[in-house]
């Protein structure tokens, strides 16, 4: 087989990684799912056998991705930005966005539901790589470097905003900077873009009572312990009781309706508390694996789009993975954004083993 073919080998130091963390995953949605699952539908293994249907549906994904080459995604460009906005779009839509919580995030279709957000961020990387490898040195730009691409996200955010959901909103913002910058625009002109968008954020906060209970929660978590403090205390719970080696698998006392969200934003918690120290350095070792695996990747891809769509997709993995892991361990405020991987949940998992498939073709024809 030739070294450019797309039907290379699978790159097993990136795929490996990814086949254990989803494994791991199915494990921790039915240890932390089951009791709630019980009372809820009668069957403990309900969100086992979802997820279990997810990761098949995802695998055949991840290999569709592997063989399809990440040009055609090129050629596509600005269809697939116009597809993933006009999802964002119809969220607004009556008997079409469904709403869960306050906030319109899935789009539900008779018994199929997605979440938009998902697919934007996908759109986004191969927007930014088509663009900013086009442009080239004119990154430098004000005008062609940072304003093209700062409306585009914007555009994207402001959207993100409506349903509400700031947390992913500064997701997209924090991985915008970080793309900008390595793509050449001038450190002054990021700096300054963050100088604007910090002010926006807290104004957004301050705006908005939900927000400012969860920054509270953030600060002073046992100023009220069985009110806005209860889900980020209990979590500090599940660390705190897992000691070096856990309590044992199925053996969380949090899971118990003690710790809200717990096989969706706060599965980490039920693995620190199961499996301790060990389990913890493992989970985080697995995801260290696939996020520098892609960094590889995109230095050693063939050309600029390539190593740029690349770093986007490992960007966008690495930052949620931090966030997630910071929120559950009280560094950052609760965002309500799930584990890559690991986390309950089809259009995230989907995505991310797509971006997975799309990472090994790059890296076979590296």
């Amino acid at each position: 087989m030739n070294k450019g073919s797309s039907r290379a080998p699978y790159d097993a130091v990136l795929l490996i990684p990814v086949i254990c963390l989803m494994a791991l995953g199915l494990v921790v949605v039915y240890s932390s799912s089951s009791p709630l699952a019980s009372h809820q539908v009668g069957d403990a293994n309900f969100y086992l056998k979802r997820q279990v249907s997810y990761c098949m549906l995802g695998i055949v994904i991840m290999i569709l991705a592997k063989n399809i080459p990440c040009t055609l995604y090129k050629k596509l460009v600005y269809p697939l930005l116009i597809f993933s906005l006009a999802l964002l779009v119809l969220l607004f839509v009556p008997g079409l966005g469904h709403e869960v919580g306050g906030a319109r995030r899935w789009l539900r279709f008779g018994s199929l539901s997605m979440q938009p957000t998902e697919v934007v961020k996908f759109s986004l990387a191969v927007f930014m790589a088509y663009s900013m490898s086009k442009k080239g040195s004119g990154m430098a730009s004000f005008s062609r470097g940072l304003v093209p691409h700062l409306f585009v996200a914007g555009t994207v955010m402001a959207l993100v905003v409506m349903q509400p959901d700031l947390g992913t909103a500064v997701i997209i913002g924090c991985w915008l900077l970080v793309m900008l910058f390595v793509g050449g625009v001038r450190f002054d002109q990021v700096f300054a873009t963050v100088l604007v968008l910090i002010p926006v954020t807290f104004w957004l906060v301050l705006h908005a009572d939900y927000r400012l209970k969860r920054w509270w929660a953030f600060l002073r978590p046992w100023e009220d312990p069985d009110g806005i403090g209860f889900q980020i205390i209990h979590s500090f719970f599940a660390f705190g009781s897992g000691g070096i080696l856990g309590a044992g698998l199925g053996n969380s006392k949090q899971k118990l309706f003690y710790l809200p969200e717990a096989h969706t934003d706060f599965a980490f918690s039920i693995v620190a508390e199961e499996m301790g120290l060990v389990g913890v350095t493992l989970f985080i070792l697995l995801f260290g694996v696939v996020i520098v695996q892609g960094i590889r990747i995109s230095l050693a891809a063939p050309d600029l789009y390539s190593s740029y769509l690349a770093f986007g997709l490992v960007c966008f993995i690495g930052i949620q993975v931090l966030v997630n892991m910071g929120v559950v361990m009280g560094l950052l405020p609760t965002k309500g954004l799930t584990l890559p991987f690991i986390s309950y949940g089809g259009s995230s998992l989907i995505m991310n083993l797509f971006a997975a498939g799309v990472l090994m073709n790059i890296s076979s024809r590296s």
